[in-house]
């Protein structure tokens, strides 16, 4: 019984979340979530949008196996599964597991009297992060990026990041890989500026004639060079098969990136792959005594597949 008319102290008020915000509160408010949603949600309120990336496909065509990982903040996690979202899945996951097995890591929640970011100029905002909220937001599948090459000396590397959104794709060249993926995603945005971002935006309406080379605009183009093609033969001595797919693919809106494999063939000849920013994307092997004759036989490929896919039928 209290004495001299004093009461029990009453415990201190809960400590408010007004600079910190737990992913495990999140997670027991919203158990219906998938791990992805659940990321990006935490993500959305920690300012540390989740940027998936495509790594690489193994195993067989009975049995696949995809591996994507996802970049929070400073973490990064890989995952694996027999579907490119099922991977996806599994880099949320090891993610979230990472930061609730961390539980210092806690990101500052944005002050809600800032300026809002959307509002900012573009060159100050963030394009892979804005790409992926315009993909959510439209309901589209996320961005996948992917490293297609690497070139360049030491001191002055060059990267060259292919960014596939549904079935439309852009390449972005730069320094780094980060920043060859943000030229990457930045083309992607300048298409959708013009858009009001309130708009039920589809991908056709939006990109229109920027989809890209497609089989039936290759088919029914009357350009030059896709005309030449069509007509010659492939077998003419001393031909630059790279300059003449270079100035086809300049010609018909393609890009094209080679892909130089690092083992040797079973003949112990260089190998490389010749990437066409077609629609669908075209794939072509090529090898050769040095590294150069490597690219100029996938370039060889890729004419001879072309002439094929042009013909009218």
């Amino acid at each position: 019984m209290p004495q001299g008319g004093l009461h029990p102290a009453a415990p201190p008020p809960a400590p408010q979340d007004s600079g910190t915000f737990r992913l495990g509160k999140m997670i027991t408010a919203k158990p219906g979530k998938t791990p992805i949603q659940v990321l990006h949600e935490y993500g959305m309120k920690t300012n540390n949008v989740p940027v998936y990336e495509f790594e690489r496909a193994d195993g067989h065509a009975n049995t696949p196996s995809f591996t994507f990982k996802v970049t929070v903040g400073d973490i990064t996690c890989s995952g694996e599964g027999s579907s490119k979202k099922m991977a996806k899945h599994k880099a949320a996951e090891a993610a979230i597991g990472h930061l609730k097995a961390n539980a210092s890591l806690c990101f500052a929640v944005p002050d809600p009297m800032a300026p809002d970011p959307s509002k900012q100029p573009k060159n100050q905002a963030n394009p892979i992060g804005s790409l992926q909220e315009l993909a959510i937001q439209h309901g589209w599948r996320l961005p996948e990026y992917t490293l297609s090459q690497e070139g360049g000396p030491a001191h002055k590397k060059e990267f060259t990041t292919i960014c596939r959104l549904e079935s439309f794709i852009e390449t972005g060249k730069g320094a780094s890989k980060k920043q060859a993926k943000r030229n990457a995603a930045e083309k992607f945005l300048a298409k959708f500026r013009e858009f009001s971002p309130d708009n039920n935006v589809s991908l056709a309406n939006a990109l229109g004639s920027t989809i890209g080379c497609t089989w039936n605009t290759l088919r029914n183009s009357n350009g030059e060079k896709i005309t030449s093609l069509r007509r010659n033969l492939l077998s003419i001595p001393n031909t630059d098969y790279i300059q003449m797919l270079g100035e086809i693919g300049k010609e018909q809106g393609f890009e094209i990136t080679y892909l130089d494999i690092e083992e040797l063939s079973v003949n112990g000849q260089y190998q490389c792959l010749a990437e066409l920013s077609t629609s669908p994307i075209t794939v072509c092997h090529g090898s050769g005594v040095s590294c150069g004759s490597a690219h100029s036989d996938a370039a060889h490929n890729a004419l001879q597949y072309l002439k094929i896919m042009a013909e009218r039928k």
